[in-house]
């Protein structure tokens, strides 16, 4: 039986390659569509729970609420460990060389050192603070500094002694942005009480929302300042991740599809043009369990080697993709990457799934006698068809179309098959096509305006030349220059959102709109004071939306705003605010950035020679295309789309090949009575064009809606309804010859070689 397999599978040398060449494709598919998945779960959730990761970090107003109270929340029902209470303050942090990540307003909290019961807190660098004046950092982003030689920097606030920085380390919990003595913190004197909490019953936020108002029944009203859990945590870690998911996914069970499909038709066809064959090895004592192990072994071996090389591919391509996926996330001691389960299962499954796919067609070759194998041929039974040919036979087409046009009716499981592949082939061309429209028009819309120009001023503690001109007469210069048609100042400050544990980002601006305002999707740009627009990453990562209101918290003072706009994209960190709104927070801020904008002719780099000659301090520089995310997506979506395409086509040509084998008798009896090889071409070719001509009835809608489904699915992109509805009707033309182009693609080797079939030489064999 072996021997057997073996020889069937080096004799069928098209067919094991096309199964192998699909396993592959598709295993590879699977595992990054896995991998990401898992990864996106997987090693947060472990490295939180090694660390024993707070569900909640709770701050009480420490003139409400009394330490040995709040000790006493840690016995009511349903909490499963506590930590603290630990005094909290916020101090913000100027701009230093050492640690540039420690701008801003920092959480401080006095722990006595990194363990308990929750909450345990990894040193990476260095060690935990031990006396007054030692502080250790909470610097575990992916794009932040775990340098051991920040150890020993000094931390300068106001209010604040300075602090000595002797240690790096994560907290996967967030519960804090620093950390110092109990004692040092006493002398800070907070106003605030952090409490870490475990809950028996912590997996969604209602859950969470009722343990916290059980926990702060019996306290006094107001006393809970703010409470962060768990949950934004996750979602900030996976969702640049989960943005990817959508189209892996669609992608994948394409692939999936295409391999059943065409495993089946290869099987299906295997059995059909092998019937003489079945018989002999029944004949010769075959029994029909072994027949069916024979087939299935046939198609088990070129998957099992796909699958191997499909896991390897997958597994090699999943590290730039994890990259991609996961740039810049707050990972913590979280290490990036998903687990062997991933391509075990692939691995593993994929056989199986080839061998269930051919399991039918194996069954049939089962059922049938040695005799009945034997004297059956491999021509399609009498009968079959031949109403919708006496049809086409009486309409006034050429007789090789309407016999084209008929030859799919002879064999419909099989031209169902056929078909299919070529639905799953053009709609990836469908999706694809959408989506490089939509991707166009975004990294169109996120790309700084033609003739811009940024202008950064110089710092002194950078080494360079700072400014001769203040602030205001800065702007003054940038405007007066020729050629200058708007001019935006702006400066980033990191602020602390009240009742939230994570930090923003604001770009404070004044002067002309930004072009990003062209870029709001709900709401509107912001247009006054206490007026805030964000993107998605941002809202849903902090649970905002449009027309909330928040407070902004910067060195002790603190200013109302109302969230006015939502962006189509952007960083999960960034938010953008009225100028007035800063001048709330710190009256003596002055921008440091200038983004201007030229008329149209104006060279750039003459501007910016203008610039430098009138203040040295100022150092101007050209704005770069953006849309790096927009050609990463298009070119996943294509490679994937090509591999689709060249299955689905090698998928046709299977079925061509097995049909003009199939029929090799009856193209001998049409060429003896005149039928020309030029028209055996168009007949065979015929045939299958049609096919992809209904099947674009079918895949275009199905790549439309998988088009939508994905657009509608990218959490840290809001599409505007204009990047959505991209399809035109000279599209939908081209998508519809695309269908055909794939079918003839497919056919036209088998069809040629049909072609060259002598009559002699057929009749012969027969």
């Amino acid at each position: 039986m072996w021997r057997t397999a073996r020889a069937a599978v080096a004799r069928r040398r098209v067919q094991t390659l096309l199964i192998g060449l699909v396993v592959l494709c598709c295993t590879a598919t699977a595992v990054l569509a896995l991998g990401l998945l898992d990864a996106a779960t997987t090693p947060f959730d472990r490295a939180f729970e090694h660390q024993r990761g707070a569900h909640v970090v709770a701050s009480f107003d420490a003139a409400k609420a009394n330490p040995a109270a709040l000790a006493r929340t840690a016995a009511r029902p349903g909490v499963q460990a506590a930590a603290g209470p630990f005094g909290q303050v916020v101090a913000d942090f100027p701009r230093t060389t050492d640690i540039p990540e420690a701008e801003g307003p920092l959480t401080i909290a006095g722990r006595a050192g990194p363990g308990g019961p929750v909450d345990r807190v990894s040193v990476l660098y260095g060690r935990w603070a031990r006396a007054p004046g030692e502080i250790v950092l909470n610097l575990p982003a992916a794009d932040g500094p775990r340098r051991p030689q920040a150890l020993g920097a000094r931390l300068t606030a106001p209010g604040l002694p300075p602090l000595t920085v002797v240690g790096l380390a994560s907290s996967m919990s967030r519960s804090a942005d620093a950390w110092v003595t109990p004692a040092q913190m006493a002398a800070l004197r907070p106003r605030a009480v952090q409490m870490l909490y475990r809950f028996e019953e912590a997996a969604t936020g209602p859950e969470l929302r009722a343990a916290m108002a059980a926990l702060s029944d019996g306290l006094p009203a107001g006393a809970l300042a703010s409470a962060a859990t768990h949950l934004a945590l996750r979602q900030a870690f996976a969702d640049l991740a989960a943005a990817y998911l959508p189209l892996l996914t669609v992608f994948g069970v394409l692939a999936l599809l295409v391999a059943v499909l065409i495993v089946a038709g290869v099987v299906s066809g295997a059995v059909v043009s092998g019937l003489r064959h079945i018989g002999v090895l029944k004949a010769l004592g075959f029994t029909p369990g072994q027949v069916v192990a024979v087939y299935l072994t046939m198609v088990s071996v070129p998957a099992a080697i796909g699958a191997a090389l499909g896991a390897a591919a997958g597994a090699a391509l999943a590290g730039p993709v994890l990259r991609a996926a996961f740039q810049g996330v707050d990972a913590g001691v979280a290490e990036i990457g998903f687990g062997g389960w991933v391509p075990g299962v692939c691995l593993a499954g994929m056989p199986l799934l080839v061998a269930a796919a051919a399991l039918v067609p194996a069954l049939r070759a089962r059922r049938l006698s040695a005799a009945a194998a034997i004297s059956a041929g491999s021509a399609p039974r009498p009968g079959r068809g031949l109403r919708v040919q006496r049809a086409l036979g009486g309409a006034r087409l050429p007789r090789p179309v309407s016999l084209g046009l008929g030859l799919p009716f002879a064999r419909p499981g099989r031209t169902a098959m056929t078909m299919a592949a070529i639905v799953v082939g053009l709609t990836s061309v469908t999706l694809t096509t959408g989506l490089g429209v939509t991707m166009a028009a975004f990294a169109a819309a996120d790309r700084p305006p033609a003739g811009q120009v940024g202008v950064r001023v110089g710092e002194a503690a950078f080494g360079e030349n700072a400014p001769r001109l203040d602030d205001r007469r800065i702007e003054a210069l940038l405007r007066s220059l020729p050629g200058v048609r708007q001019v935006t100042a702006k400066v980033f400050r990191q602020v602390r959102l009240a009742g939230q544990a994570r930090r923003g980002d604001i770009n404070f601006q004044r002067g002309d709109t930004s072009p990003l305002a062209a870029q709001v999707v709900q709401g509107r740009w912001f247009d006054g004071p206490g007026q805030i627009v964000a993107p998605p990453a941002f809202l849903s990562q902090r649970g905002l939306a449009v027309g909330d209101r928040i407070t902004l918290l910067l060195n002790g003072r603190r200013a109302e705003a109302r969230i006015v706009g939502r962006l189509m994209s952007g960083d999960a960190r960034f938010a953008w605010a009225s100028w007035d709104t800063l001048t709330a927070l710190d009256p003596r801020a002055s921008a440091d950035t200038y983004e201007v904008r030229l008329a149209a002719g104006v060279d750039p780099r003459r501007y910016a020679d203008a610039v430098r000659a009138a203040d040295p301090g100022l150092h101007p520089s050209f704005s770069l295309e953006t849309g790096t995310t927009a050609a990463t997506v298009v070119g996943v979506a294509g490679v994937f789309t090509a591999l689709l395409i060249a299955v689905a086509a090698l998928g046709v040509f299977n079925t061509v090949l097995l049909t003009t084998r199939e029929r090799r008798r009856e193209l001998g009896v049409l060429k003896s009575i005149g039928m020309t090889p030029r028209q055996v071409t168009v007949m065979t070719v015929t045939s299958v064009a049609a096919q992809g001509a209904a099947g674009a009835l079918i895949a275009i809608p199905a790549g439309m809606l998988a088009h939508r489904l994905i657009v509608d699915n990218v959490g840290i992109v809001e599409f505007p309804d204009a990047m959505k509805d991209v399809f035109q009707p000279s599209h939908l033309v081209a998508l519809a010859l695309a269908g055909v182009v794939i079918a003839v693609l497919g056919a036209l080797a088998p069809a040629c070689s049909a072609a060259r079939l002598t009559v002699a030489a057929v009749l012969h064999a027969e």
